[in-house]
């Protein structure tokens, strides 16, 4: 879906009197055409105008966007429109252009993406994939989302490998570092997250990717928090997987990833689950010995069958959504977000740990904290009796709070929260 972008939204009270189809045909002709210029990340009045294109409502303060982004009106509308097409025409597939989308907005080729519903899905492909024998050890953090724990403990007890574990430290030197100290004869791979859902580090993972290439081991990320919140070139990078979603910062339909394979990689990362599209058309049940055949000749050789066509209408509409206001600008205004987070939460001395780095590289829009003295579960449900959505990390015993904020939130629902923390500790 292409927008004309050169004059967006201006009204909020028109949008409240329009449909669905009303909102997008005025977006497409309204919506402001950036050419690549920066939008100051403080522009407020064209932020207002952003905001209106999603059906968050108005009674809840949204800053979870790291559990999943809502939707805005023009994605909503394309998975509509391609299951109605689907429904009344019968019309079949229609997935297929959502794989070359997506290569290009991540730095990668059209063959090297494999479509999945989410980032646990692309996770377990590559740990289940990847040739591993007991006693091999594969690194992770004390930092890990379940969906990167668990496919890789499963494998531990499945096959006797070995997980050796490093703790992100406050800067990206001193993160290599501890990573570099735990390679030996025995590692075979660093499965690590980009950026951890915990508290939203942003990890040197270029620098990591490398350290495995220059020791031979493998590099698998969990890439959870990615795509959409910063600028991705996965060949550059160099990692051999790379596993996302579409429905966080992508703000794509709910239940939608995928998994980039480097394509040198890919004959050695094996491929378990298989069906219509992962096989050449050289297989053939029939002959006797029956004929496998090969693989396809690219990531498609890891996912199959029949795929939701509205929903991947979806992830292509997302793409044109974040293109239209340029990934730049986004990027800028939710890390711009960030930093106030942190400054905010920094004015409240030793009240307030703040989990995140304050290191420029190291940070972006998630901030994790603890509130001294306060149980974090308390005050989740506290945020939550006052219609503020935040989310509580209990994972790895880390017992925080996580805010993720992006292009539809401001500064203003940021001192909600901060308001919210002063009549806890006072």
């Amino acid at each position: 879906m292409e927008f004309n972008r050169r004059n967006f939204i201006r009204s909020a009270s028109v949008l409240a009197a329009l449909s669905l189809s009303e909102i997008q045909s005025l977006s497409a002709r309204q919506m402001i055409k950036t050419d690549g210029k920066t939008v100051a990340e403080d522009d407020e009045a064209y932020w207002q105008n952003v905001r209106q294109m999603f059906p968050l409502t108005k009674d809840w303060t949204y800053l979870n966007n790291g559990t999943f982004g809502p939707s805005p009106y023009p994605v909503i509308e394309a998975v509509k429109n391609s299951m109605l097409d689907a429904d009344q025409l019968g019309n079949y597939g229609s997935y297929e252009a959502t794989m070359p989308k997506i290569a290009k907005f991540v730095g990668a080729n059209d063959d090297e993406i494999a479509l999945t519903h989410n980032v646990t899905e692309g996770i377990n492909i590559a740990c289940w994939g990847v040739p591993l024998k007991k006693g091999d050890e594969v690194i992770v953090t004390t930092h890990e989302h379940v969906g990167n724990a668990a496919p890789w403990m499963n494998r531990m007890k499945v096959h006797g490998i070995v997980l050796k574990k490093y703790t992100p430290a406050s800067t990206a030197a001193e993160t290599l570092n501890r990573i570099a100290a735990l390679i030996n004869k025995n590692t075979r791979a660093i499965a690590t997250p980009h950026i951890p859902c915990t508290q939203g580090q942003v990890l040197p993972i270029k620098d990591i990717c490398k350290l495995a290439k220059d020791k031979g081991l493998f590099a698998l990320v969990d890439g959870a928090h990615g795509a959409g919140m910063m600028h991705l070139d996965l060949h550059d990078m160099g990692c051999d997987t790379y596993a996302s979603c579409c429905h966080k910062w992508m703000l794509g339909p709910k239940g939608t990833g995928f998994l980039y394979v480097r394509k040198e990689f890919q004959d050695t990362l094996q491929a378990f689950y298989s069906g219509g599209g992962t096989a050449d058309d050289k297989w053939d049940i029939m002959t006797n010995p029956v004929s496998i055949g090969g693989y396809a000749q690219s990531a498609h050789r890891y996912f199959g069958g029949t795929q939701a066509n509205g929903l991947y209408a979806g992830v292509n509409a997302s793409i044109d959504f974040i293109e239209t206001i340029g990934l730049t600008n986004i990027h800028n205004r939710i890390k711009s977000l960030g930093k106030y987070t942190q400054n905010r939460l920094l004015e409240f001395g030793d009240k307030i740990e703040l989990l995140t780095p304050t290191e420029d590289i190291s940070r972006c829009a998630v901030n994790g904290f603890k509130i001294k003295d306060v149980d974090y579960k308390k005050f989740y449900d506290t945020c939550a009796e006052n219609k503020i959505r935040i989310r509580m990390v209990p994972e790895n015993g880390i017992n925080c709070l996580r805010v993720s904020t992006h292009i539809y939130n401001n500064t203003g629902e940021v001192d909600k929260l901060i308001d919210l923390i002063k009549k806890s500790i006072s």
